[in-house]
């Protein structure tokens, strides 16, 4: 890796959104990039995420966001030589309500008014692509055949080879600490290595998004809220040909892993930590939730009883960047030239990531489109809004990803440092759970299975 240096461009943040945005800019003819990382690349948040690209959303402009990730994620190993280990096994949500069934009606419109390819499912066809569920209970499920998921590390190891091939450099474990400003611009920065002169500093940093805002002299509401999915060891059926579901009446999405089942969900009670003290470069570590997770596992129970006969693998969770109003933040800041934001993508990061890529690029474009414009830092500037309401806004962005309207109950908040586990010492019980890091397996392994179900 590079040492920080002068750059025409600095991008912070070398997770799936810094490294999409230096390849993107690299290839649109921006000849003199670095990114800056205060790791490994990939070492944080995009190291968590379950790496599912789902392309059916509520309004067309997000329809077509996805489309573009899915457009270059098929092509990207072809036009660079980089795989991105991206399989398009295509998706199925499956509706349990009347609700849910006039919502993915919607939903369809939608997507073919962008003009993505999606089809309800008979019983018979559901039970063919989903074998391995219990589809009695299924009103309705809504097929996506373009959609399907890929490998977190993979992607951004892509992105960044690639970005490299094209005069991109890359200093890791790099802390960025200040930032230099001159005449109403952006003349530096100031690093844990050194300082160095930049004309643009692109803000891509998850949830430190917000303290690198800070260094600036700004208040952004770019907030991080718990998400967290486990991994089985195999179960039989299971193979990683199979569609990703989407479950939204019960909160959950699923896809395979391998042999193994891969299970997330959103939880009703959104967990978050206060933007205001996160610090550049802490460890943003949250123990497992036993009991979020074991909800998760009952539940796709009523679907696929095997989720609770076989052990957990892994458990994966981090804090994704949720603004609150649910749209990125993207774009230059006002007031501030050559300072960009690239953040609050809302638990898109990875999937959304070669589109939120052509965003920053087009934001940085004199005539933006409408969509693009919307997004700008601009919205939340100057603060008119309050911390606590735009971290609760935020939550509820969260825990109403699958949601139907419903009412919120009052709810904890996060420590950054999560519980302390207890002992399971004596109890007799099988199964071991290994908690994953972004470079492998930890050696923390506990007694896990009569906790989990």
């Amino acid at each position: 890796m590079a040492e920080v240096r002068d750059a025409e461009v600095t991008i912070v943040g070398g997770g799936a959104i810094g490294c999409a945005v230096a390849y993107v800019l690299a290839g649109a003819g921006y000849r003199d990039i670095q990114v800056v990382e205060q790791g490994e690349l990939a070492g944080a948040t995009s190291a968590q995420a379950a790496g599912l690209v789902g392309q059916v959303r509520a309004t067309r402009e997000r329809c077509l966001l996805a489309m573009s990730s899915v457009a270059m994620y098929s092509r990207i190993e072809r036009e660079t030589g980089y795989p991105a280990d991206w399989r398009q096994t295509g998706s199925v949500r499956i509706a349990t309500t009347a609700e849910r069934v006039a919502e993915f009606q919607a939903l369809a419109a939608t997507a073919r008014s962008a003009g993505l390819e999606v089809e309800f499912l008979s019983p018979a066809r559901l039970a063919e692509l989903c074998p391995m569920l219990d589809t009695a209970r299924a009103r309705a499920a809504l097929w996506c055949p373009t959609d399907g998921y890929l490998q977190p590390s993979s992607l951004v190891t892509a992105y960044a080879r690639a970005a490299r091939d094209r005069g991109v450099t890359f200093a890791t474990h790099t802390a960025v600490t200040g930032l230099n400003v001159a005449d109403g611009a952006v003349t530096g920065i100031r690093t844990s290595r050194r300082a160095v002169a930049t004309e643009m500093v692109i803000n891509a940093a998850g949830p430190w998004a917000g303290a690198v805002a800070r260094l600036a002299g700004l208040d952004l509401p770019v907030v991080p809220v718990r998400h967290e999915y486990f991994v089985t060891g195999p179960v039989a059926g299971w193979h990683s040909s199979l569609p990703v579901l989407r479950i939204p009446d019960l909160r959950l999405y699923v896809r395979a892993e391998g042999p193994g089942i891969l299970c997330g969900g959103w939880e009703p009670d959104g967990l978050s930590l206060d933007p205001r003290q996160v610090a550049i470069g802490q460890d943003l570590a949250v123990a497992p939730d036993w009991d979020v997770l074991s909800g998760f596992a009952v539940d796709f129970a009523s679907l696929a009883p095997a989720v609770t006969q076989t052990e957990v693998r892994a458990v994966f969770r981090g804090f994704p960047a949720f603004s609150p109003d649910g749209r990125f933040i993207v774009g230059p800041v006002p007031g501030l030239r050559g300072f960009v934001m690239a953040g609050a993508c809302n638990a898109h990061g990875v999937s959304g990531s070669a589109g939120l890529a052509q965003h920053v690029l087009e934001s940085l474009q004199p005539d933006p489109s409408p969509y693009v414009r919307s997004l700008s830092p601009r919205r939340f500037l100057p603060r008119t809004w309050d911390w606590e309401s735009a971290r609760d806004q935020a939550e509820q962005v969260y825990e109403n990803y699958y949601s139907l309207p419903a009412s919120r109950r009052p709810r904890p908040v996060a420590s950054s440092t999560g519980p302390e586990l207890p002992p399971l010492a004596g109890t007799g019980l099988s199964g071991r759970m290994i908690i994953s890091t972004p470079k492998g397996w930890s050696p923390w392994v506990v007694p896990l299975k009569a906790r989990l179900w």
